[in-house]
């Protein structure tokens, strides 16, 4: 009877380990959009912000630099912890940074306390996504590229519907209904808790040293750090890039086609809901095709795209920022599974490395362009910017890690 109730509980935990959980890829994303839906909103009132307090494009930069750099600086250090010592919990505390944020900002009315209320969300986000990484894929039996576009497409939702509910609720009243986004973040924490139990559980049930990815590659460690060395310079590319899209596009589109700033927003949500759909193909893709050439074509394929986009009317202009959203962010879930991979036993380091980096690079590419706008034109910045994906034909150098 002990031996049968022995080999019970080592089938259901090895079914715990094996299965798809789809509630729970599907909770998770809607947490991470929730979580990314309030990271947006400090973009989308960045008209708003520079009009009522005469701010110049660098403190524009400057203000997305203090937010990417609490959002990522402090990545792989909570991923490297977590590696060791996991905490289920450790994402709410995450949301209520979050939300103090957004209280912050709806009531800030100077450039510095700007600067304060943005780095409380960006601590808020440096906290979530580690951890909700790792639960991704340990709920992803096995699928772990469609795991990562599911919980990659939640946030890039977030991001398309916080210009578009900016549009709607903040700009035709003032900056203090910032506050009604309060519901998004107590929403954030219901769902969250839910998950941290699940996860508790998936803790307390898993057999000890179980590795999710090991057998899959057989590289030497220069091999790897080589190949981790590629996928840093890929990240520069798209995300320097994407940042000239995710902070000036508003200006861009309101200075060369004169919209006002909610015609703006609405241009602006149709990039960023290409840009979500784009995140739904490429994790799936790379688990057929292997995520090299994923990550390859979604770098370097945006290039012809990105050189048109300069010298194009609204509606070509529109109709690129669809193919170049799709094309360039169906590239992420491929890149963090493909370094998940190569280091099988740094889950959560590695995640953290990989998005403090992402928000880094988003960090330092706001500010530079932000000075160079300044001193230049914001459409220059734009000539400038188009040339970034050429970069991403170092991909080619990436080793094919698809099992044969």
């Amino acid at each position: 009877m002990e031996i049968e109730t022995t080999l019970s509980t080592g089938k259901k935990n090895n079914e715990l380990v094996q299965k798809t959980v789809y509630s729970i890829l599907f909770s998770i994303s809607f947490a991470h959009l929730l979580n990314d839906l309030i990271q947006a909103i400090i973009p989308s009132v960045y008209p708003i912000l520079k009009q009522n307090y005469n701010l110049s494009f660098a403190q524009i930069g400057l203000i997305t630099f203090a937010f990417q750099l609490t959002a990522s600086i402090f990545q792989p250090f909570v991923g490297y912890y977590t590696d060791k010592h996991p905490k289920p919990f450790s994402q709410i505390y995450g949301m209520l940074f979050s939300l103090a944020g957004i209280i912050s900002i709806s009531f800030a009315n100077n450039f510095y306390w700007i600067l304060l209320s943005v780095m409380l969300i960006g601590t808020g986000s440096s906290i979530f996504h580690p951890e909700s990484a790792r639960i991704s894929n340990l709920a992803a039996g096995g699928r772990r590229g469609l795991a990562q576009s599911i919980f990659q497409v939640g946030g890039n939702f977030g991001t398309a519907l916080g210009p578009l509910l900016v549009a709607l609720i903040v700009v035709p009243h003032s900056q203090v209904y910032i506050l009604w986004f309060i519901i998004a973040a107590t929403l954030g924490l219901g769902i969250i808790s839910k998950i941290a139990f699940w996860y508790r559980d998936h803790l307390i049930h898993r057999q000890p040293k179980k590795v999710v990815f090991a057998d899959f590659q057989r590289l030497s460690k220069s091999k790897v750090k080589w190949a981790i060395a590629i996928l840093l310079i890929v990240i520069f590319s798209k995300f320097f890039y994407s940042a000239s899209l995710s902070t000036y596009y508003t200006f861009y589109v309101m200075d060369k086609f004169h919209l006002s700033i909610k015609e703006a927003q609405y241009h602006m949500f149709i990039y960023l809901i290409a840009y979500a759909a784009g995140t739904i193909l490429g994790g799936p893709l790379g688990d057929k095709i292997g995520r090299k050439y994923v990550i390859w074509l979604s770098v370097f394929g945006a290039t012809p795209f990105a050189l048109l986009l300069p010298y194009v009317n609204l509606f070509w202009t529109d109709v690129l920022m669809i193919i170049i959203g799709i094309i360039i962010s169906s590239a992420f879930p491929a890149i963090l599974v493909y370094a998940q991979e190569l280091l099988p036993r740094k889950l959560g380091m590695i995640s953290g490395l990989f998005y403090g980096f992402a928000f880094g690079m988003g960090a330092l590419g706001s500010a530079l362009l932000g000075t160079l706008a300044d001193y230049t034109s914001i459409q220059y910045v734009y000539h400038v910017c188009s040339f970034l994906p050429l970069i991403g034909i170092i991909c080619y150098f990436l080793p094919n890690l698809k099992k044969k």
